[in-house]
């Protein structure tokens, strides 16, 4: 029945949308296409008119004022004649009957009505000499001269007639228009005066309700403005929403690879949206396509339209669900699903079959795809090394691999996919089971598990997401003989365990041995130390009690060497006091070293730093020891530098004192001592050089130590405490500084001191 259509020539219409053919009417188009100069023009006018409006209500109310000024100036001028009229016929009458000012205010009330003053208008006279004797009205509070009045800088009261109407300032700033005519005498002049503020009081009230007609015009041309522009707006507003709404569906087929379409089977018209051109890449020629074309596009061996139209025709099927391939513009086929229902039009009552075409040529691609790939990975599963099977949900076997059929027996040919557990389990349970039964089984699970033919699996099982179940089983039979030789090689390695730990025991008893030794080590060297300390207390206190009856002794024997108390008699007196004297004086030298030896080992000695020139301390020492090296024939030479140093000048007098001492002391008579200073890198040094018999080498290590002599010469004895060295050896070390000895035997000795110019901190700290 539909086969006649099918020659019937596509049916052109001026519409873009096929479905909406109705909306597009001419008159339409052209209120559209005018709308924008409408949007543009009605503005215009609105604001014209405004303007036009505006413009003449301030023409009115310029020209209302000028006039209702002009009235003013007429008023007044013609008050101001009248006034003056009267009054100077007075002044011709005479004044007979009464004073000048009962008499003009008598004639100005009788000549001038009330309703001549009004708006706040005042007449004011004045007398020859200026000052104001009368007005009207009565009770007008008036300044003593018209100048008060009317203020000094108006013109009014020099020219008086011809000055005319003027606008004028008064005293008190009040605007108004004021005249003043001459009067003959007893007068002097009069004034009538218009504040303008309240002669414009009618003006603007005309002028208020003229703006108050304007202002509701002007609201009235807003409001239907507004309305108008307001409809515009919402009438443009449903087009964007209809024009957005088309656009969002074109633009959802045309992402979603769709196409529209409208099959009207009566007259075998087919109406394509966009998007169906658009996705097999044809242009639109024109807004129907026949039925003939588009069965032409179809693949033969997918569907046959014809044989579809006549079904719809005799309404022996309503919807349309069907996918097949029709050539696309490059000639490539694509795969597309059709949707549609049987519908009828509401005008016509035709059948239309209407719904979309969807893309699924990419869907088609990936089945194919996914059903490589599933033979792929079947493939792969069955290739592997460990015994796989896989369970649905339904305890039904879905997959599993060759390894899981040879360790339960199960002919490679027999199909078993889909088969249940039930039906497996007879196989799995005679060849030892490979994995846990599905209907029991956990979540996921770990363990180990021998077979009948003694070999060990590893089985790991977990559950799918659709609820089935995994089971992969790994020959471990090669681990276990390795985790079997690691148990007897662990057996070995603890009984060499057990053999360190007997070794470390004893070594800890060793080492507990060394400890207590150690703490006795200990104990025996704090003893030794409190030991030194108290030979220093003793020897500095014995030291101290032996200078009290030395210095006395050293007085005595002074005393009677002088002879203060007179001659003692024989000669042999004088030298024993000199002898006892002398060795007084040695003992007295011996006991303060042995002090400072005492005081410096205790740690009591405290260096006094200052500044000081080490040259002049040198100078001082080597007087001091002037007299010895004369008596022994050992000549001192001095090389000084004048150097700056912070130092204790005590204690470097006694490190001076105490080599020149050594110096002079083994020296032979005729021999040179040499003291000598020079400043280098920050440094002073000091030498202190002799040419006498020199120290041994082997002995130069026992110099610094106290109470060691060395013996210099077998014949004679060295006499001295020793402790000279030693003293000035520590005395330099607290001013940070270092001490060294070079001799040789036969040549001399020189000692060299380095002492800092500058202390550092550490060493104050340790001073």
């Amino acid at each position: 029945m539909a086969r006649p259509f099918a020659a019937i020539e596509p049916a052109r219409a001026s519409s873009d949308d096929g479905l909406s053919h109705a909306l597009a009417q001419p008159t339409y188009d052209r209120i559209l296409a005018a709308e924008p100069w409408l949007k543009r023009l009605v503005p215009g006018l609105i604001v014209l008119f405004l303007g036009i409006l505006a413009a003449m209500a301030y023409l009115q109310t310029i020209t209302s004022r000028r006039d209702a000024l002009s009235d003013i100036v007429v008023d007044v001028d013609l008050v101001a004649l009248l006034a003056a009229s009267e009054l100077a016929r007075i002044g011709e009458r005479g004044t007979k009957g009464g004073t000048p000012a009962s008499l003009a205010q008598a004639a100005l009330e009788r000549a001038i009505p009330p309703s001549a003053l009004k708006k706040n208008s005042f007449i004011v006279y004045t007398d020859s000499d200026g000052r104001i004797i009368g007005g009207l009205p009565e009770g007008f509070a008036r300044p003593a001269t018209l100048n008060d009045l009317l203020g000094p800088a108006q013109p009014l009261t020099i020219f008086g007639d011809r000055a005319g109407v003027l606008a004028i300032a008064q005293a008190d700033g009040t605007k108004a228009l004021a005249t003043v005519r001459n009067l003959p005498q007893p007068f002097g002049q009069v004034a009538v005066i218009q504040p303008v503020g309240q002669a414009l009081e009618g003006w603007r009230t005309r002028t208020t309700s003229s703006l108050l007609l304007l202002i509701a015009a002007c609201a009235a041309l807003i409001g239907i403005s507004a309305a108008y522009f307001w409809q515009a707006w919402r009438a443009h507003q449903a087009d964007r929403t209809c024009d957005r709404v088309r656009d969002r569906l074109d633009t959802a087929l045309t992402r979603g690879r769709c196409g529209l379409w409208d099959w009207d089977i009566a007259r075998g018209m087919i109406y394509w949206s966009d998007s169906m051109y658009e996705m097999l890449g044809y242009a639109r020629k024109a807004e129907f396509m026949s039925f003939g074309d588009v069965n032409r596009l179809v693949h033969p061996d997918d569907t046959d339209l014809y044989s579809l139209a006549d079904m719809l025709a005799a309404e022996a099927a309503t919807t349309v669900d069907h996918a097949f391939r029709i050539r696309a513009a490059d000639g490539d086929w694509v795969w597309v699903r059709a949707r549609a229902e049987l519908v009828r039009d509401e005008e016509t009552d035709s059948p239309h079959l209407v719904g979309i075409a969807v893309d699924i040529t990419e869907q088609r691609r990936l089945a194919d795809e996914t059903a490589e790939a599933d033979a792929r990975l079947r493939d792969a599963v069955d290739t592997i090394g460990e015994a796989f099977v896989l369970w649905d949900a339904d305890h039904h076997l879905v997959l599993c691999n060759s390894k899981f059929r040879d360790l339960n027996g199960i002919p490679h040919e027999a199909p078993i996919a889909g088969l249940s557990y039930e039906v497996l389990a007879p196989y799995l349970n005679a060849h030892g089971r490979i994995g846990t039964d599905p209907r029991t089984a956990q979540a996921a699970q770990s363990f180990e598990t021998e077979t009948v033919e003694q070999r060990w699996f590893q089985i790991n099982e977990r559950r799918t997401k659709d609820g089935g179940f995994v089971t992969v089983g790994t020959d471990i039979t090669a681990l276990k003989e390795q985790e079997s030789q690691l148990r007897d090689s662990e057996r070995r390695l603890k009984g060499m365990i057990n053999d360190l730990n007997r070794s470390r025991t004893t070594l800890e008893t060793q080492a507990q041995q060394l400890a207590d030794l150690a703490e006795r080590y200990l104990e025996q060297k704090a003893e030794a130390e409190m030991a030194n300390r108290a030979k220093s207390e003793f020897l500095a206190k014995m030291s101290h009690e032996l200078r009290t009856p030395l210095n006395a002794i050293l007085g005595f024997s002074e005393v009677m060497e002088g002879g203060y108390f007179g001659p003692l008699g024989h000669e042999k007196y004088h030298d024993y006091c000199r002898d006892i004297r002398r060795s007084g004086e040695g003992l007295l030298a011996l006991i303060a070293d042995i002090l400072d030896v005492a005081e410096l080992e205790a740690g009591k000695v405290k260096i006094e730093r200052k500044p000081m020139r080490i040259d002049e301390a040198a100078q001082l020492v080597l007087g001091l020891h002037a007299s010895d090296a004369e008596s022994k024939g050992v000549i001192l030479r001095a090389d000084l530098h004048p150097s700056l140093i912070h130092a204790d000048e005590r204690a470097i007098a006694k490190i001076i004192g105490h080599l020149i001492d050594n110096a002079i002391k083994f020296t032979p008579e005729g021999g040179r001592v040499t003291v000598r200073t020079r400043e280098v890198s920050g440094m002073v040094n000091l030498y202190v050089e002799d040419t006498g018999i020199g120290i041994p080498k082997e002995a130069l290590p026992k110099l610094a130590e106290p109470f060691s002599w060395v013996e210099m010469d077998a014949s004679k004895p060295t006499d001295g405490s020793g402790l000279g060295l030693a003293i000035a050896r520590s005395l330099v070390a607290l001013h940070g500084g270092t001490l060294k000895i070079r001799s040789q035997e036969g040549a001399g000795t020189s000692v060299l001191v380095r002492l800092p110019l500058r202390a550092r901190r550490e060493d104050e700290q340790a001073a």
